[in-house]
């Protein structure tokens, strides 16, 4: 019997709808209720919906590639735990890299969902979220370690919550291993919270139109995704396409560590192929297989179906591939807390693309995200804290128009900055110059949109880090574009301390600085051919301050 042939189109829509706004209630809760402003500012979460099957029906906007590592982990750790040995009213914990699909500080709560008369789960739901601190070696983030067990607490996969009833053995393990437990704490609750959210909108669904019903939906909506990528498949060039670039050091040495990616599309599929990329190093810039394959899918989501709700059917054209034991294909124990790797190959397989359908690609987007975070005890509550931002960077342009002016990079689609005056109440960051960061950007017919410049100064004692993978090579441009300014922090600019660092981590005092420089966006095109009144306008809004028009 053909399933999708036997529900009706329009209730297949109202269906649609009906499970992305769980999701969204869902989303919804964990902001609401989240201890941390990584969770309620930054939005660096995901939520997902999968069906019996563990196929992908319906997702919330969050941090990108967290969907994309939801599909990987939420099959990979129940299988571990055996669907059979799950009741209702149980959720699962795990941030075990390799098969969560992300650092360790990146947990995923899991729960199941029941339909009346069946013995085994309908549907499952996932709410992963950044945990400010799980006890590793270092506070915030670890830039320098050598394996998995200096990251922090693992959790493999195990009953956070038992057929209804808190673990609270669990609960107070995991607390007494975080440097900041009320807020851990929160945190976790406020996940528990939008999984209790999802499980009674998911129970009224199943009560209003049966099991049978939403299955059949579901069916239908998976085959129409994959008919949508279908589609879009086949209006792309095929061919095979590489591209090469390096990233920064692994954290305990500066050495350029090559990145490579082959991207093939034949015969209605595509494939995305790490082989030939660097094996694993000693720091921590693994990458986990699952994170990898996220990757992968947040490039193809944007080529073929950008506008569709994303479900398993998008994914069905898709293979990835990458060598164990190599940079983006982690194993046990190589360290992985860093997870700038699949950013910037984010970017690598555009600039793979690139080759093959430049008029369908934009240029690169500053080759990564500019992260710093901040560290201490705060000088007026006297509370531990850190807390981070990821800084935007210029978008690069594309065959029709010019790059975005400084925004939050590709990888992170809805995720924001954390505003300033987050920065400045909940830490010892002043902050005294925010502004765009003019001649920043690649010339080209159409120009890359400008990076950022910010200047911190510092109130109390404390730690500050960034984090950037990007800083030695310029980002790609397209079709003779200009290349842009990479990002770049100076840690004690002026001083006889003054040092350039793009992942670096300090001690500093009240009146230390910090100079943020964010990278711009590519070109598109010789820049002899750009319009003269753009080029005016470019110097009239001050982008351009120190260069004259191309000839």
């Amino acid at each position: 019997m053909n399933e999708v042939g036997t529900i009706d189109g329009g209730l297949v829509e109202i269906l649609r709808a009906s499970l992305g706004n769980v999701a969204e209630e869902m989303r919804t809760t964990l902001i609401r209720t989240a201890f941390s402003p990584v969770i309620y500012e930054v939005l660096d979460f995901g939520i997902s919906i999968y069906d019996a099957k563990y196929d992908l029906i319906a997702e919330a906007p969050g941090l990108t590639r967290f969907l994309g590592a939801n599909d990987f982990a939420v099959p990979t750790i129940m299988r571990r735990v055996g669907p059979e040995n799950v009741v209702e009213g149980d959720v699962i914990v795990a941030n075990y890299p390799y098969w969560n699909a992300a650092h360790v500080s990146d947990a995923s709560l899991i729960a199941p969902v029941f339909a009346p008369g069946r013995t085994r789960p309908f549907a499952w739901l996932c709410v992963r979220a950044h945990w400010i601190d799980l006890g590793a070696k270092d506070p915030g983030y670890v830039l320098d370690s050598t394996d998995m067990y200096q990251e922090g607490l693992v959790l493999p996969g195990i009953k956070l919550v038992k057929a209804g009833v808190p673990d609270a053995e669990l609960l107070a393990l995991i607390r007494f291993n975080s440097r900041m437990p009320e807020r851990l704490m929160g945190d976790i609750h406020a996940q528990l919270a939008a999984l209790a959210t999802g499980t009674r909108r998911m129970a009224a669904l199943i009560a209003r139109y049966g099991a049978d019903t939403l299955e059949r939906g579901i069916a239908a909506l998976i085959a129409y995704g994959e008919a949508v990528v279908d589609r879009a498949l086949a209006d792309l060039p095929e061919g095979r396409w590489s591209a090469e670039d390096w990233l920064d050091g692994d954290g305990i040495d500066e050495t350029p560590i090559p990145m490579k990616v082959t991207v093939t599309h034949a015969d209605g599929r595509m494939s995305v192929d790490f082989d030939g990329s660097s094996p694993a190093v000693r720091g921590p810039v693994n990458l986990p297989f699952g994170s990898t394959m996220a990757t992968a899918k947040v490039a193809f989501k944007a080529l073929t179906s950008p506008g569709e709700p994303s479900n398993a059917g998008h994914m069905r054209a898709l293979t990835v591939k990458a060598e164990p034991g190599t940079l983006f294909h982690a194993v046990y124990p190589a360290p992985t807390f860093t997870q700038w790797a699949g950013i910037v190959a984010l970017e690598l397989i555009f600039a793979a693309l690139a080759k093959g359908m430049p008029d369908r690609i934009q240029a690169s987007s500053g080759g990564d995200v500019p992260g710093f975070m901040m560290i201490g005890t705060h000088p007026d509550t006297g509370e531990r804290y850190a807390l981070s931002n990821n800084e935007s960077v210029g978008w690069g342009a594309t065959s029709r128009h010019d790059g975005r002016l400084a925004g939050s990079h590709l990888c992170q689609s809805v995720v924001r900055n954390t505003p300033i005056e987050v920065l400045e109440t909940r830490t010892a960051m002043r902050v005294d110059r925010f502004e765009l960061r003019p001649d920043s950007f690649g010339d080209g017919r159409y120009r890359g949109g400008p990076g950022l410049v910010r200047d911190l100064c510092f109130t109390a004692p404390g730690e500050f880090l960034t984090i950037a993978k990007k800083t030695g090579t310029r980002p790609w441009s397209i079709a003779g574009g200009g290349e842009p300014e990479p990002t770049r922090f100076t840690f004690f600019p002026g001083t006889p301390r003054e040092r350039r660092a793009g992942t670096w981590r300090a001690a500093v005092a009240p009146g230390d600085r910090v100079r943020v420089e964010t990278a711009g966006g590519a070109g598109h095109g010789p820049a002899r051919r750009r319009d003269s009144a753009a080029m005016r306008r470019d110097i009239e809004d001050g982008l351009r301050a120190t260069r004259k028009a191309a000839p």
